[in-house]
């Protein structure tokens, strides 16, 4: 009789975020490297739940490490939030014989997994937001390309609200982080960035700033706010109605996932997958890898989801006083 393989599961789930692709192939290739069979489970917890999957191999991620998206596919699954949800996710592991389940994705995906550790289930988290917004991790996929997108899209801004002295109000994503519109701020100049960790005044940090820098002989202006703080139409009116100046609001929205990753992301993300076969080959279990002063290393998966993520303080305050 045959010797039941060993095998490793792997999924994405809850938003994408580029260089999901890339620590896909690190877990896939690095597992088969090992001995393991690896089962890709499509569109998140869905085809756990629901069995569906394919068997993994090398060629099965070739050509994918520069694209965005994810060759899973993700989604978020509803039944999976049920207790008889978790518990056909979990059948199925065992049905298939998964030594260790890796999952991609962000908070919300690694309560998931949580969920499945109290069935059995041995999970490495790897986190995957382009929100940046692990507590356990200073970085997570996506969150450079991201920066890199707004940056662009920003510049590209700013030559047409050069071109007619303008306010431009920018919203980008981050409902509860504001660390894409602090980064993506500081690197396009921005007047002034409005983030959720942040209260602001709207005479104090939007409009001082911005008739201080027009008294220098600053025509045009660009207002960074993270999507939590939200209302850029508004602000945008009355940015125009407070100082005449010809303001409108910008949404990037969507674009800001997609996009082929940069370097950063694609390095990290199989930094990061090739650790979490690791631990699964090492008999470690319930494990979030994540990247800390340099180093690739893991916590625990519960103590991970208790950790809260700080807001760079020195970096917001580096940005006011060089920004205007």
């Amino acid at each position: 009789m045959a010797d039941t393989p060993k095998r490793i599961g792997v999924l994405t789930s809850g938003g994408d975020a580029p260089g999901m692709n890339a620590a896909v192939r690190a877990v896939t290739r690095t597992a088969i490297n090992e001995g393991y069979e690896v089962i890709g489970f499509m569109r998140g917890y869905n085809g756990l739940v629901n069995n569906d999957y394919m068997v993994m191999n090398i060629r099965t991620v070739s050509d994918t490490i520069h694209r965005g998206g994810t060759l899973l596919y993700t989604a978020r699954c509803e039944e999976f939030k049920t207790e008889e949800g978790v518990k056909k996710g979990a059948s199925v592991c065992n049905d298939l014989n998964i030594s260790g389940l890796v999952v991609i994705g962000g908070d919300g995906s690694f309560r998931g997994a949580k969920d499945l550790t109290q069935y059995g289930i041995s999970c490495i988290g790897i986190p995957g937001t382009i929100d940046n917004d692990i507590g356990a991790s200073q970085y997570s996929i996506g969150f450079d390309t991201a920066v890199n997108t707004v940056t662009e899209m920003v510049d590209k801004i700013r030559d047409t609200s050069q071109s007619h002295d303008r306010c431009t109000v920018v919203e980008v994503m981050g409902r509860r982080a504001g660390h894409i519109a602090l980064h993506a701020g500081l690197a396009t100049g921005a007047t002034a960035v409005l983030v959720p960790e942040v209260k602001f005044d709207f005479e104090r940090d939007i409009i001082k700033r911005i008739v201080q820098a027009a008294e220098s002989g600053k025509k045009h202006f660009v207002i960074m706010v993270a999507e939590g703080v939200g209302g850029v139409g508004e602000l945008a009116k009355a940015i125009q109605w407070r100082t005449g100046i010809e303001s409108r609001a910008s949404i990037l929205g969507y674009v800001q996932r997609g996009g082929s990753p940069s370097a950063r992301d694609r390095t990290m993300a199989s930094r990061m997958g090739h650790h979490a076969v690791q631990l699964i080959g090492s008999g470690q279990d319930n494990r979030v890898v994540v990247y800390e002063n340099g180093t690739i290393t893991d916590f625990d998966l519960r103590e991970a989801l208790d950790m809260h993520k700080s807001f760079d303080m020195d970096l917001y305050n580096i940005c006011l006083e060089i920004n205007s």
